[in-house]
């Protein structure tokens, strides 16, 4: 039970079985991604900081298009952004660093997180937009 509390929301569906296996173990490991890296700036709770890190609560940065949000993750962002009617100023660092699984499954749990519902993205999607070397 204790798990389920922790997981949240999603997990209930995951658990009755409206996601597949495959999505489930990306959800999971996204939680353990965002935990690891992006907590720190978005919260627990994904609301953000005001003013400095954006939250990533019904928005369409997360919930829009992918490939804008796979290249912040990708490349980081310096300028000051808006997000639901609010400007935030902390840049955000690449997070390069992370594998493309990482990344997708990070960004797949988010966008399927603190009220989002939003498709998965793929290692794939990653790959065709992570700079060449």
């Amino acid at each position: 039970m204790k798990i389920l509390q922790e997981l949240g929301l999603v997990s209930l569906f995951l658990i009755a079985g409206f996601m597949s296996d495959a999505q489930s173990a990306q959800m999971e490991t996204g939680k353990k991604v965002y935990i690891k890296t992006c907590m720190v700036c978005h919260q627990n709770d994904g609301a953000g900081v005001p003013g400095l890190n954006p939250p990533l609560i019904k928005t369409d940065w997360v919930t829009g298009q992918k490939n804008r949000l796979i290249n912040v993750v990708l490349n980081g962002l310096e300028d000051p952004i808006e997000v639901n009617g609010e400007e935030y100023s902390n840049p955000m660092p690449s997070m390069m660093h992370l594998t493309d699984q990482e990344i997708a499954d990070v960004l797949t749990y988010i966008r399927n997180s603190f009220g989002n519902k939003s498709l998965a993205v793929t290692p794939a999607e990653v790959k065709a937009l992570r700079p060449k070397k």
